[in-house]
């Protein structure tokens, strides 16, 4: 008797469309949701694959990611992006041999792939104009290559010839494909001046129905490391979560995704409420706590929310980091960012305004908040190493262990612009590399000599 081979359903384009606009506007249970939809119908369509693996990344759960990347480049192995994916997905981990190989791989599928050529200048050191070097170049002046693809490039180039010590042409590339990204995303500083303003304005209103601790259940505490994005915040989370009786959960968009809306005053907040705001996140904290009852959330801008923070998590601890601030706006126009949330890091100019607005609030928060959040100064951090790590353990009642001391050690999954830097031992220094660039800067930092 023959049996009848099981039949699959291909998405349809409108899924597809669903499926992508759910993706791209950060609203990762949804799109999760219908991936999987997906997955049921056709288990060979590796669309849905790609989309859940980066999901499962942007939500902490790196090693399941890890295991649908496997899942994606066997049903794709000639894929270009696949290979793309599964290096970004490599090089959290801390593999970055053999996400230079995929990275190569993927260039090799699509000799213009703009994005693997900008990723792969971001683990390999360029000590001269070699192959890849001048592959970029070509691309640069290609005429057919989209202001996406421009941008890409740019950035690429840029690492190469910082690497190089060509600072003069690496600044040329900064500027452009920072003008481009910030033109793709047509992004404006009025954008983020007008959420520090509301967030302030509403901040009585959810102070006003805190919950109580006393009557609060405890299974798991959330430690967030907050400060400017590149301040040092990927380091600290390094640092705390080498110690045994703490999770590392990385840069979580769960408070921005259940949250945004509570901070901004869009909607009603009531006791209620703010409870399943508090309930939601730590059933999300759960599932990736890994056992421990202490977890890190290490969401730069979470500062944003701390007003929010307290009132619905009066147990957890908060870590502010800070660091010298032209050094952080240098650091942060360095940097491709993929986020709408990093919008305003594509223009000097907005990244100093967005620092001076981050003064503004923490200060704000300080006025009201002041015994709820521990500063950490990223300089003192690393000519200190273990003064501060030893006060900073203190501050979350956590017992000393020798391990504290070497943050480079610890395995855990790093998907941020910092995960090549944490993977090295603690070196002083970093805060003057933009000194590099002060001849073509013409002062515009001296803003913050005051």
């Amino acid at each position: 008797m023959i049996k009848n081979k099981k039949t699959y359903n291909k998405p349809t384009a409108q899924e597809i469309r669903n499926l992508l606009h759910q993706y791209q506007t950060e609203r990762f249970d949804s799109a999760e949701k219908l991936a999987l939809m997906m997955i049921d119908k056709d288990p060979k369509y590796p669309f849905a694959w790609k989309v859940l693996s980066a999901i499962l990344m942007k939500s902490g759960r790196h090693r399941q990611a890890y295991e649908v990347n496997k899942k994606t480049l066997k049903l794709s192995p000639q894929d270009a992006e696949v290979h793309n994916n599964f290096g970004v997905m490599l090089k959290s981990l801390g593999n970055m041999h053999q996400a230079e190989k995929h990275y190569r791989r993927a260039i090799q599928l699509k000799p213009d792939f703009a994005e693997a050529y900008r990723n792969l200048a971001n683990v390999k050191k360029f000590y001269l104009k070699d192959e890849e070097f001048l592959k970029m170049n070509r691309l640069c002046i290609d005429e057919k290559i989209s202001n996406e693809q421009l941008c890409h490039i740019h950035f690429g180039l840029a690492k190469a010839n910082d690497d190089m010590g060509n600072y003069k042409q690496a600044f040329h590339h900064y500027i452009h494909g920072n003008m481009l990204r910030k033109k793709i995303l047509k992004y404006e500083f009025k954008q983020d001046a007008e959420i520090f303003s509301k967030i302030k304005f509403n901040y009585q209103k959810i102070a006003s129905i805190s919950l109580s601790f006393e009557k609060l259940i405890n299974n798991i505490t959330p430690i967030f490391i907050v400060g400017m994005p590149r301040s040092g915040t990927t380091l600290v989370e390094q640092i705390i979560s080498s110690h045994s009786k703490v999770s590392a959960g990385g840069e979580l968009p769960f408070v921005q995704q259940l949250g945004f809306g509570l901070s901004m005053g869009k909607l009603e907040i009531t006791p209620n409420i703010l409870g399943n705001f508090r309930d939601s996140y730590l059933d999300k904290l759960q599932k990736i706590s890994e056992g421990k009852d202490l977890i890190t959330d290490k969401m730069p801008n979470n500062f944003l929310h701390i007003g929010l923070i307290t009132a619905a998590f009066p147990e957890a601890k908060i870590i502010n980091v800070l660091r010298d601030p032209s050094a952080v706006c240098w650091s942060n126009f360095t940097r491709y960012f993929s986020s709408r949330g990093m919008s305003f890091s594509f223009d000097l100019k907005d990244s100093i305004s967005y620092y001076q607005h981050y003064i503004e609030h923490m200060n704000f928060w300080e006025k009201y908040l002041s015994n709820k959040i521990y500063n950490v100064d990223y300089e003192k951090l690393v000519i200190d190493q273990k003064k501060e790590t030893r006060k900073l353990i203190e501050y979350i009642n956590l017992g000393w262990e020798d391990n504290l001391l070497s943050p480079e050690k610890n395995n855990r999954a790093v998907s941020t612009a910092s995960n090549i830097q944490v993977k090295q031992s603690i070196y002083q220094g970093s805060s003057q590399q933009w000194k590099n660039y002060k001849e073509f800067l013409n002062d515009t930092f001296d803003v913050f000599k005051d």
